[in-house]
């Protein structure tokens, strides 16, 4: 659960287990979890992230979004969004 696994970073960082913290979040981004990429990307500026295991959980994350990604998708939520500004008279 990529929630699950933020929220541990988040404890992690408070209880100051700064490398442990940064190890959650990565999972988390790779999952999908946008506020983990935030939380790392405040980490990386504060220099508690490798230049390379950012780049690598954002690979991660960018990777993990696109495979959600697909023409049928696009065309579900072109629908979705039509048939409710249609309900809504628009």
């Amino acid at each position: 659960d990529p929630f699950a696994r933020s929220h541990l970073g988040c404890e992690e960082w408070s209880s100051v287990r700064t490398d442990r913290a940064v190890k959650h979040w990565i999972i988390a981004a790779k999952l999908q979890d946008e506020k983990a990429v935030g939380a790392l990307k405040e980490a990386y500026r504060e220099g508690c992230v490798r230049k390379e295991d950012f780049a690598s959980a954002l690979r991660g994350h960018q990777a993990a979004v696109d495979s959600t990604k697909s023409p049928q998708r696009d065309e579900a939520e072109a629908f979705m969004i039509h048939h409710k500004l249609r309900g809504l008279g628009v």
